[in-house]
């Protein structure tokens, strides 16, 4: 078990999000595929490599600056995370999500770590706590994509995100579907369209 720990292997998909204005892509490893069309914007840890880039130029450049440099004198630990509130900044970039084609906000924030897939997370609020939080705290679109099977969630009335399964809404053809068939049927549509693919992400401690 320890063992198993240490490595911290995760089955899920890799998912492509193409940087708006540019032929690059956001690559992010995500144990839920089925909720893609819920990802409202992008967060990258202060460590990746391509906040520096995506800011530079733009008007949000300096204060990434100064937020990159204030997260690396903190405890950039899962434990030492849960210290601190959770923080972000825009970097003034945009990416395009691949499932709805629409451009969301490209954040980086305080809770997203290096080593943990690929140093980015697609962040779907009504489906994960910290992103729900995070996006409570700046004003994000909060968007209900799986929801038990007699239940109707309203975005602007939850209290906390909803990370079971369910039955897939807001999802274009895919609306009615059970959530864990959706996480095979949504990455097999994606890898038609060059977004997406099945993989396994390890978490070396």
């Amino acid at each position: 078990v320890m063992q198993k720990n240490w490595i911290g292997r995760s089955v899920g998909s890799e998912l492509k999000f193409q940087i708006h204005g540019t032929n690059d892509d956001i690559v992010v490893f995500t144990t839920r595929p089925d909720t893609v069309f819920g990802a409202t914007f992008m967060c990258l840890s202060p460590e990746h490599p391509l906040v520096e880039t995506l800011s530079k130029g733009t008007d949000k450049e300096n204060e990434v600056k100064a937020f990159v440099q204030k997260i690396s004198s903190q405890e950039r630990s899962a434990e030492g995370l849960e210290k601190y509130e959770k923080e972000g900044v825009f970097t003034g970039a945009y990416c395009i999500n691949p499932a709805t084609d629409e451009k969301i906000p490209v954040y980086t924030a305080n809770f997203v770590l290096m080593e943990y897939g690929t140093g980015a997370i697609m962040s779907v609020p009504a489906g994960d706590q910290r992103d729900f939080e995070f996006a409570r705290k700046y004003g994000l679109e909060i968007r209900v994509v799986v929801q038990p099977e007699q239940e109707k969630f309203d975005p602007d009335t939850m209290e906390q995100a909803y990370t079971g399964e369910g039955v897939m809404v807001n999802s274009g053809e895919f609306d009615g579907m059970d959530s864990k068939k959706a996480m095979d049927a949504m990455t097999d549509w994606l890898e038609k369209k060059g977004k997406g693919k099945k993989t396994v992400s390890y978490r070396l401690r």
